[in-house]
């Protein structure tokens, strides 16, 4: 088992390549769940745990039955069910054993299917060529990397409700702004791991 490996993959998914601050993906969530501290930490658990069982699953897929079948076309397809079906037992089980935090999470959770960073995970996961244990540890250390920019965005934005914020600039504005800023500050990792 190669160590330096995996560290490099953990590292590259946190900081260098960390999927909603250096690639862009999943967005959505991002500035919609990131009000408080307490629904970006729910919305992050929930991303972690899907995209670390999505990548490993949609990894056993691809290599069982897409490829020695000759179905590899269809991979974007099979993932999205794969990642549909993990988002409902998730709803399922917060709404079940935690109801504060699937209401809090609302309209945001079932996004979680359509959330490109997961499939992004699944899609790159392919593309690297990483075996079982690979994707999964890419898949857990992406979720870790959109967990930590939705708590830092989360813990800017409720450091933004206490400033005084030109009017022009409240909202969704000032909220992008931040975002960017925040974006800015994790390119400073690129090259960490060339």
């Amino acid at each position: 088992m190669d160590w330096y490996k995996l560290m490099v993959i953990v590292i590259g998914a946190l900081l260098v390549e960390n999927f909603v601050l250096s690639k862009f993906l999943g967005i959505c969530p991002f500035l919609g769940v990131s009000k408080k501290l307490s629904t970006a930490l729910g919305m992050g658990g929930a991303v972690i745990f899907v995209m670390t069982i999505a990548s490993g699953v949609t990894r056993l897929l691809y290599d069982c039955l897409l490829v020695p079948f000759g179905l590899g076309y269809l991979q974007t397809i099979a993932f999205i069910l794969v990642i549909a079906a993990l988002v409902q037992l998730v709803e399922v089980v917060l709404k079940r054993f935690v109801p504060p935090l699937y209401k809090a999470l609302g309209i945001y959770l079932p996004l979680i299917t359509t959330n490109c960073a997961v499939l992004g995970v699944a899609l790159l996961n392919i593309e690297e060529g990483y075996n079982l244990l690979e994707s999964v540890v890419y898949g857990f250390s992406g979720g870790l990397g959109f967990t930590l920019g939705l708590v830092l965005f989360a813990g800017v934005r409720e450091r933004l409700e206490y400033c005084d914020i030109p009017k022009s600039f409240e909202g969704l504005p000032i909220a992008l702004i931040a975002a960017a800023l925040v974006s800015v500050s994790f390119f400073g990792f690129q090259g960490l791991i060339e």
